[in-house]
Protein backbone atom coordinates (compact mmCIF):
# COMPACT_ATOMS: atom_id res chain seq x y z
CA UNK A 1 0.00 0.00 0.00
CA UNK A 2 1.40 3.52 -0.96
CA UNK A 3 1.50 6.59 0.78
CA UNK A 4 -1.20 7.82 -1.67
CA UNK A 5 -4.22 6.09 -0.28
CA UNK A 6 -5.95 7.70 2.70
CA UNK A 7 -6.20 6.69 6.31
CA UNK A 8 -9.34 4.86 5.93
CA UNK A 9 -8.06 2.42 3.22
CA UNK A 10 -5.34 2.03 5.38
CA UNK A 11 -7.85 1.05 8.63
CA UNK A 12 -9.84 -0.70 6.53
CA UNK A 13 -13.04 0.97 8.90
CA UNK A 14 -16.08 1.23 7.36
CA UNK A 15 -18.52 4.85 8.04
CA UNK A 16 -20.65 2.61 10.56
CA UNK A 17 -17.79 0.83 12.19
CA UNK A 18 -18.54 0.64 16.03
CA UNK A 19 -15.35 2.47 17.44
CA UNK A 20 -14.57 4.71 14.27
CA UNK A 21 -15.86 8.21 15.52
CA UNK A 22 -14.86 7.29 19.39
CA UNK A 23 -10.66 6.74 18.08
CA UNK A 24 -11.04 10.22 16.14
CA UNK A 25 -12.16 11.78 18.92
CA UNK A 26 -9.63 13.60 21.24
CA UNK A 27 -10.54 14.38 25.02
CA UNK A 28 -10.93 18.04 23.96
CA UNK A 29 -13.67 17.26 21.76
CA UNK A 30 -15.47 14.82 24.33
CA UNK A 31 -15.39 17.53 26.81
CA UNK A 32 -16.54 20.04 24.90
CA UNK A 33 -19.57 18.18 23.63
CA UNK A 34 -20.13 16.90 26.86
CA UNK A 35 -19.38 13.28 25.61
CA UNK A 36 -18.10 10.37 28.09
CA UNK A 37 -15.81 8.77 25.88
CA UNK A 38 -12.60 9.74 23.83
CA UNK A 39 -10.01 7.53 22.21
CA UNK A 40 -7.56 7.45 25.60
CA UNK A 41 -9.15 3.54 26.07
CA UNK A 42 -8.70 2.78 22.43
CA UNK A 43 -4.99 3.88 22.36
CA UNK A 44 -3.97 1.41 25.38
CA UNK A 45 -4.92 -1.15 23.61
CA UNK A 46 -4.27 -0.27 20.42
CA UNK A 47 -0.83 0.21 21.58
CA UNK A 48 -0.55 -3.10 22.43
CA UNK A 49 -1.74 -4.49 19.17
CA UNK A 50 0.96 -2.31 17.07
CA UNK A 51 3.62 -4.03 19.03
CA UNK A 52 2.75 -7.50 18.78
CA UNK A 53 1.72 -7.32 15.06
CA UNK A 54 4.81 -5.01 14.39
CA UNK A 55 7.28 -8.11 16.12
CA UNK A 56 5.17 -10.59 14.32
CA UNK A 57 6.07 -8.77 10.93
CA UNK A 58 9.96 -7.84 11.60
CA UNK A 59 10.14 -11.57 12.95
CA UNK A 60 8.45 -13.12 9.94
CA UNK A 61 10.57 -10.46 7.55
CA UNK A 62 14.01 -10.76 8.90
CA UNK A 63 14.82 -14.46 9.94
CA UNK A 64 18.36 -13.53 10.24
CA UNK A 65 17.94 -10.53 12.70
CA UNK A 66 19.07 -11.33 16.42
CA UNK A 67 16.60 -10.13 19.35
CA UNK A 68 18.58 -6.74 19.86
CA UNK A 69 18.38 -5.74 16.15
CA UNK A 70 14.56 -6.37 15.83
CA UNK A 71 13.87 -4.46 19.72
CA UNK A 72 16.02 -1.29 18.36
CA UNK A 73 13.89 -1.95 14.56
CA UNK A 74 10.55 -2.19 15.75
CA UNK A 75 11.06 0.76 19.08
CA UNK A 76 12.65 3.14 15.44
CA UNK A 77 9.40 1.80 13.61
CA UNK A 78 6.48 2.57 16.31
CA UNK A 79 7.45 5.61 18.43
CA UNK A 80 5.35 8.56 18.84
CA UNK A 81 7.64 10.58 15.55
CA UNK A 82 7.60 7.65 13.29
CA UNK A 83 3.66 7.08 14.24
CA UNK A 84 3.01 10.91 13.53
CA UNK A 85 4.78 10.97 10.31
CA UNK A 86 3.10 8.16 8.52
CA UNK A 87 -0.22 9.43 10.14
CA UNK A 88 0.43 12.36 7.99
CA UNK A 89 1.29 10.97 5.20
CA UNK A 90 -2.22 8.87 4.64
CA UNK A 91 -3.73 12.56 5.80
CA UNK A 92 -5.44 11.29 9.17
CA UNK A 93 -4.78 14.74 10.93
CA UNK A 94 -8.21 16.01 8.67
CA UNK A 95 -10.24 13.60 10.08
CA UNK A 96 -9.34 14.04 13.96
CA UNK A 97 -12.44 15.44 15.87
CA UNK A 98 -10.63 17.82 17.98
CA UNK A 99 -12.15 21.26 20.31
CA UNK A 100 -12.07 24.22 19.29
CA UNK A 101 -9.34 25.33 21.66
CA UNK A 102 -6.91 22.26 20.78
CA UNK A 103 -7.40 23.41 17.13
CA UNK A 104 -6.70 27.00 18.01
CA UNK A 105 -3.35 25.48 19.66
CA UNK A 106 -1.95 23.85 16.43
CA UNK A 107 -3.39 20.44 18.15
CA UNK A 108 -4.09 18.57 14.99
CA UNK A 109 -0.87 18.33 13.42
CA UNK A 110 0.71 17.56 16.97
CA UNK A 111 3.04 14.90 17.19
CA UNK A 112 1.28 12.81 20.54
CA UNK A 113 -2.21 14.20 19.74
CA UNK A 114 -1.41 12.26 15.83
CA UNK A 115 0.21 9.63 17.07
CA UNK A 116 -2.55 8.39 19.78
CA UNK A 117 -4.83 8.27 17.11
CA UNK A 118 -2.99 5.63 14.84
CA UNK A 119 -2.76 3.82 17.70
CA UNK A 120 -6.82 4.48 18.28
CA UNK A 121 -7.36 3.35 15.47
CA UNK A 122 -5.44 -0.05 15.15
CA UNK A 123 -7.65 -0.99 17.94
CA UNK A 124 -11.06 0.29 16.05
CA UNK A 125 -9.81 -1.66 13.23
CA UNK A 126 -8.86 -5.51 15.42
CA UNK A 127 -12.26 -5.07 17.48
CA UNK A 128 -14.27 -3.70 15.07
CA UNK A 129 -12.76 -5.74 11.31
CA UNK A 130 -10.73 -7.88 13.29
CA UNK A 131 -7.05 -9.24 13.58
CA UNK A 132 -6.70 -9.46 10.25
CA UNK A 133 -7.22 -5.98 9.30
CA UNK A 134 -5.11 -4.58 12.44
CA UNK A 135 -2.32 -6.69 11.01
CA UNK A 136 -2.66 -5.04 7.62
CA UNK A 137 -2.53 -1.74 9.44
CA UNK A 138 0.67 -2.32 11.34
CA UNK A 139 2.05 -3.51 7.96
CA UNK A 140 1.30 -0.57 6.44
CA UNK A 141 3.58 1.32 9.19
CA UNK A 142 6.30 -0.90 9.03
CA UNK A 143 6.12 -0.47 5.07
CA UNK A 144 6.53 3.36 5.79
CA UNK A 145 8.70 2.91 8.64
CA UNK A 146 11.45 0.76 6.94
CA UNK A 147 11.15 2.68 3.50
CA UNK A 148 12.66 5.62 5.33
CA UNK A 149 15.62 3.16 6.84
CA UNK A 150 18.37 2.24 4.84
CA UNK A 151 18.00 -1.42 6.17
CA UNK A 152 16.25 -2.54 9.29
CA UNK A 153 17.84 -2.56 12.66
CA UNK A 154 20.07 -0.20 10.85
CA UNK A 155 22.36 1.92 13.14
CA UNK A 156 21.47 3.18 15.71
CA UNK A 157 20.39 6.92 15.41
CA UNK A 158 22.13 8.39 19.08
CA UNK A 159 25.29 6.47 18.15
CA UNK A 160 25.32 7.71 14.49
CA UNK A 161 24.75 11.48 15.79
CA UNK A 162 27.41 10.99 18.62
CA UNK A 163 30.06 10.27 15.90
CA UNK A 164 28.93 12.88 13.42
CA UNK A 165 29.32 15.57 16.69
CA UNK A 166 32.67 14.20 17.49
CA UNK A 167 34.48 14.05 14.30
CA UNK A 168 33.45 17.76 13.76
CA UNK A 169 35.56 18.04 17.35
CA UNK A 170 32.25 19.15 19.32
CA UNK A 171 31.27 17.99 22.36
CA UNK A 172 29.34 14.35 22.55
CA UNK A 173 25.86 14.96 22.74
CA UNK A 174 23.84 15.18 25.88
CA UNK A 175 20.14 14.32 26.39
CA UNK A 176 17.38 16.88 28.70
CA UNK A 177 14.20 15.74 29.13
CA UNK A 178 12.09 19.56 28.37
CA UNK A 179 8.31 18.25 29.11
CA UNK A 180 6.45 15.14 30.19
CA UNK A 181 2.94 14.23 30.24
CA UNK A 182 0.07 11.54 29.53
CA UNK A 183 -1.79 9.71 31.91
CA UNK A 184 -0.05 6.83 33.68
CA UNK A 185 -0.73 4.00 31.19
CA UNK A 186 0.12 6.50 28.04
CA UNK A 187 3.24 8.68 29.56
CA UNK A 188 5.49 10.73 27.26
CA UNK A 189 8.44 12.39 27.29
CA UNK A 190 9.96 15.58 25.35
CA UNK A 191 13.57 15.66 25.08
CA UNK A 192 16.15 17.93 23.38
CA UNK A 193 19.43 16.40 22.26
CA UNK A 194 22.39 19.20 22.65
CA UNK A 195 25.82 19.73 21.94
CA UNK A 196 27.73 22.11 24.25
CA UNK A 197 24.54 23.74 24.97
CA UNK A 198 23.50 24.56 21.31
CA UNK A 199 20.87 22.31 20.80
CA UNK A 200 20.52 20.33 17.87
CA UNK A 201 16.77 18.65 17.65
CA UNK A 202 13.47 17.41 19.87
CA UNK A 203 12.03 14.22 19.90
CA UNK A 204 9.12 12.32 22.04
CA UNK A 205 8.48 9.14 22.70
CA UNK A 206 6.64 7.01 25.07
CA UNK A 207 9.74 6.25 27.27
CA UNK A 208 12.74 8.72 27.82
CA UNK A 209 15.32 6.45 25.57
CA UNK A 210 12.64 6.76 22.59
CA UNK A 211 12.64 10.21 22.87
CA UNK A 212 15.96 10.51 23.24
CA UNK A 213 16.40 8.27 19.40
CA UNK A 214 13.44 10.62 18.06
CA UNK A 215 15.69 14.04 18.76
CA UNK A 216 18.85 12.23 17.61
CA UNK A 217 16.82 10.94 14.29
CA UNK A 218 15.62 14.77 13.82
CA UNK A 219 19.41 16.37 14.47
CA UNK A 220 20.27 13.85 11.79
CA UNK A 221 17.56 14.91 9.35
CA UNK A 222 18.49 18.08 9.82
CA UNK A 223 22.26 17.84 10.13
CA UNK A 224 21.84 20.53 12.61
CA UNK A 225 25.31 19.30 13.23
CA UNK A 226 27.05 21.12 11.23
CA UNK A 227 26.11 24.63 12.02
CA UNK A 228 27.66 24.38 15.39
CA UNK A 229 30.51 26.83 16.43
CA UNK A 230 33.91 25.74 16.12
CA UNK A 231 35.53 23.88 19.39
CA UNK A 232 37.25 25.77 21.19
CA UNK A 233 40.57 24.45 22.82
CA UNK A 234 41.04 24.88 26.20
CA UNK A 235 43.81 26.62 27.40
CA UNK A 236 46.13 25.41 30.32
CA UNK A 237 46.24 27.20 33.18
CA UNK A 238 50.00 28.64 34.05
CA UNK A 239 49.87 27.08 37.43
CA UNK A 240 48.15 23.77 35.65
CA UNK A 241 50.90 23.51 33.36
CA UNK A 242 53.20 20.22 34.09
Amino acid sequence: MTVSNTWRDVFGLPDDAPHLQLALTHPSYANEQGRMGDNQRLEFLGDAVLSFCTSEVLYARFPDADEGTLTRTRAQLVNAEALAAFAKSVALPDGLLLGRGAVAAGLRNSTNVVADAVEALIAAAYLDVGLVAARRACECIVDFGLARQSKAGGRDPKSELQEEVQARGNQPPTYRVIQSGGPAHARWFEVEVLSGGAAMGKGRGRSKRLAEQAAAVQALDLRSFEGLGVPVLETVAPEEAG
